[in-house]
């Protein structure tokens, strides 16, 4: 038999919330417990900031600023933040390591935002922690990035990681989107789950949209390696990969064309079938998507690539990642929202 002290104890072990639970708590009182219209706009900010971040990051390259600030975290041996002395490189390379705290305030926002939805959309939720698990991973690289002046692998690989989480941010807007629609259309009443797969779909359709989103990786892969061989390297001694600037541009090419041809099969197959209205907006997106980027990419390769058009470029690296990744969500995804009846 317990004594009446350990008695109590236990019963206060029992009874008293946790550090954890309070937590819980004190963000589930102030967080939405379905999707709401301000979950998409969230997300939606999170894919842009995702993207702007490739187009800030090719600036401090573009503009020889990529050790503006010498050492990482700090900014100097003496200092967290850029100095007058270190002039107009100090002020981007920094400026660019201020904006990853933006991109982490707003994954964080959208962590925070689908707290409650952990049991009842556990992908959304999922999603969201690698969003932010990200940042760090970002930050640390980044860190790398400036001990290793600049290595062109190492760029690459935070270019890389950069385009995974434009990948999870598209990932998430899907889901959201269909989980606000279908809220739109049934409101609270029970209803068949809707999918991110909303129309007609086939094998072959099926197979191009995965086809098209392997290659696009390998297409964006291999553009680093012509980054990392042409001139922009981030700083005047940035070390560069010793390849024909040439051999690499047509290398980068050629999965291209493979990308390109896939695509318009692709879109005859999706307009041909009973396909939903997104899903041939995500066909037409991705034509729209590579033909901006191989006219961009034509144009610096002859024009000796220009900062002003190089931007552009990165722009549409990460729109490239954006337009893969929709169209083979929209052909693939198994994610099923949920009837209103099972969301507690």
């Amino acid at each position: 038999m317990s004594t009446p002290t350990q008695s109590t104890a236990q019963h206060g072990s029992a009874t008293r919330p946790g550090l954890w639970r309070r937590i819980d708590a004190g963000i589930g009182r102030y967080t939405p417990r379905d999707i709401t219209r301000g979950t998409l706009v969230l997300a939606v900010i999170s894919l842009v900031t995702e993207i702007g971040i490739i187009v800030t990051g090719g600036a401090v390259r573009l503009t020889a600023s990529g050790l503006g600030c010498p050492t990482w975290p700090t900014c100097t041996d003496d200092s967290w933040i850029n100095t007058p002395e270190m002039g107009i490189n100090g002020v981007i390379e920094f400026g660019n390591r201020l904006l990853t705290f933006v991109v982490g305030l707003a994954a964080l926002a959208v962590l925070l935002w689908v707290w409650n939805l952990r049991k009842s959309h556990p992908s959304i939720f999922w999603i969201s922690v690698g969003m932010l698990a990200c940042i760090p991973a970002q930050a640390v690289v980044g860190g790398i990035t400036v001990w290793t002046d600049l290595n062109p692998w190492v760029v690459a690989f935070h270019f890389l990681v950069s385009s995974v989480m434009v990948c999870f941010a598209t990932l998430l807007v899907n889901r959201v989107g269909a989980e606000w629609r279908h809220r739109q259309a049934h409101g609270d009443q029970p209803a068949a789950p809707a999918t991110v797969v909303d129309g007609q779909t086939s094998a072959l359709s099926r197979n191009l949209a995965r086809g098209i989103f392997v290659i696009g990786w390998v297409v964006l892969y291999l553009g680093t390696i012509v980054t990392g061989t042409g001139p922009h390297g981030g700083d005047a001694n940035a070390p560069r990969h010793d390849f024909d600037p040439l051999v690499v541009t047509r290398l980068h090419a050629f999965p291209v064309y493979l990308m390109t041809a896939a695509a318009l099969v692709l879109l005859v197959v999706v307009l041909r079938q009973q396909s939903s209205r997104l899903q041939r907006i995500s066909a037409w997106a991705l034509i729209v998507v590579i033909a901006f980027q191989g006219i961009v990419g034509y144009i610096q390769h002859f024009t000796g690539l220009p900062i002003g058009v190089v931007l552009l470029h990165m722009l549409g690296t990460g729109l490239v990642v954006w337009a893969v990744t929709t169209v083979w969500d929209r052909q693939v995804s198994t994610y099923r929202t949920r009837p209103a009846a099972v969301r507690s």
